[in-house]
C-alpha cells in the first residue's frame, strides 16, 4: 500500500462482510480465507481520530502560511493504531473520489491520500524518496536531496493530495544527525504540501521526537491521540465485551454457539492484555482451526490451546514474588 497503485486497490475493495442470513453458504477455502483476513471492527479510537482528522483537514483547508495541524496516533504494539490509520484514510479516499468523481472514460486524476512507511534508520534522503515512490516521481543517484523534495512538493500538490500517512515514526531519532535531518525535512513538507499529516508510531510521546527544540515544534503543532488496549470496563459500559461480540457476529463458523466468547470476556481480556491485535489474533486464528479440525465452534479449551505473539503471552502470565533477599 505504499504505492498510489497498492493504495487505491486497497481503499476501493469493498471489505469483507460477515455471513446474512439468506446467502449461500461458503465453502471451505473460502471461510479460511475470510478468517485469514477478516473484518474491521469500528472501535473508539477509529470513531476518534475519523473525527479529528475531518476537523483538522477543515481546519488547515485554507492555510497559506505555517504548518497545517497534525496528529500523531500513539500507543503500544498490537493496540490497532494501524488498523485505525488505514481505516481513516480508506474513509477519506472514497468520500474524495464520490464527491469529485472521474470525468467520463477518465481515470481519477486526483490522488487524496498518501500512505508511508517511515524505513528503519530514516535519512532525509531515503524518507523522500519514499514519497516519490509512493507517486512513482523518477529518481536518480544524481539528483540531490533538494531536486528531489522539490520534485516530490510539486507532484504532490498537483495530484491534489490531501492527507498525508506516516506510519512507524518511531524509528525516526532526531537525536542523531541523520534523524534530526528527516525530522526537518518532515517540517519542511507539511510546510510545502497541502495536506493534513497524521503520523503513527508506538509510544511516541517517551521517543526523542518529542524532545529539545524540534520536538517542540512537533508538539505544538500535532495533538496526541492514543490508541491503547482497551479496559474491561469504562464506567458503566464493557468496550472489551462490545469487541468480542462484534468479532463473534462476525464468525462464519457453522456449530459455533452465539455469546459463548463474551462469556469468556474476563479470560480474553487477561490473556490479551485488552489489546485488540492480539484479540483479533487470537478469535481467528482459532476460527481457522476450527474448520480445519471439523469442530466449527470456538470454545474456552481451543482458545487456551493457541499460542499468541509473545507480548501477549508474557503479559498474561502469572507474576511470581521474587523471595526476599537475606542479608
Amino acid at each position: 500500500m505504499t504505492t498510489w497503485q497498492g493504495w487505491q486497490h486497497f481503499a476501493t475493495t469493498p471489505p469483507l462482510t460477515p455471513p446474512q442470513p439468506g446467502d449461500t453458504p461458503r465453502g471451505t477455502e473460502e471461510r479460511l480465507a475470510y478468517h485469514s483476513a477478516f473484518v474491521t471492527v469500528r472501535t473508539p479510537a477509529i470513531d476518534t481520530l475519523a473525527t479529528q482528522v475531518r476537523t483538522l483537514m477543515l481546519l488547515g483547508r485554507h492555510q497559506q502560511t505555517t504548518a497545517r495541524p497534525s496528529l500523531i496516533v500513539t500507543g503500544p504494539a498490537a493496540a490497532g493504531k494501524t488498523t485505525a490509520l488505514l481505516e481513516v484514510g480508506r474513509t477519506c479516499h472514497l468520500a474524495h473520489t464520490r464527491k469529485h468523481p472521474a470525468p467520463p472514460g477518465r481515470a481519477h486524476e486526483q490522488v487524496p491520500v498518501a500512505y508511508l512507511l517511515v524505513p528503519p534508520g530514516a535519512t532525509a534522503k531515503t524518507l523522500t524518496i519514499e514519497f516519490a515512490r509512493y507517486l512513482g516521481i523518477p529518481v536518480t543517484n544524481r539528483m540531490t536531496q533538494a531536486q528531489i523534495t522539490s520534485a516530490v512538493c510539486h507532484t504532490y500538490t498537483q495530484a491534489g493530495v490531501r492527507l498525508v500517512l506516516i506510519d512507524e515514526i518511531h524509528r525516526l531519532n532526531p537525536r542523531t544527525t541523520t534523524g534530526a535531518e528527516a525530522a526537518d525535512l518532515l517540517k519542511d513538507l507539511t510546510e510545502r504540501i497541502k495536506a493534513t499529516f497524521v503520523y503513527s508510531g508506538i509510544d511516541v510521546a517517551a521517543t526523542p521526537l518529542f524532545s529539545g527544540i524540534r520536538g517542540a515544534q512537533l508538539a505544538g503543532r500535532a495533538s496526541l491521540i492514543t490508541c491503547g488496549p482497551l479496559p474491561a470496563r469504562h464506567g458503566i459500559r464493557r468496550p472489551f465485551t462490545d469487541l468480542i461480540t462484534d468479532m463473534e457476529t462476525a464468525l462464519d463458523l457453522t456449530q459455533h454457539t452465539p455469546g459463548t466468547l463474551p462469556r469468556h470476556a474476563t479470560y480474553l481480556h487477561q490473556r490479551t492484555a485488552g489489546r485488540i491485535g492480539s484479540l483479533a489474533r487470537l478469535i481467528r486464528q482459532a476460527a481457522i482451526t476450527a474448520i480445519c479440525d471439523g469442530t466449527e465452534r470456538i470454545t474456552k479449551k481451543s482458545l487456551e490451546a493457541i499460542r499468541l505473539d509473545h507480548l501477549a503471552e508474557e503479559a498474561s502470565r502469572p507474576r511470581t514474588r521474587q523471595p526476599a533477599r537475606t542479608a
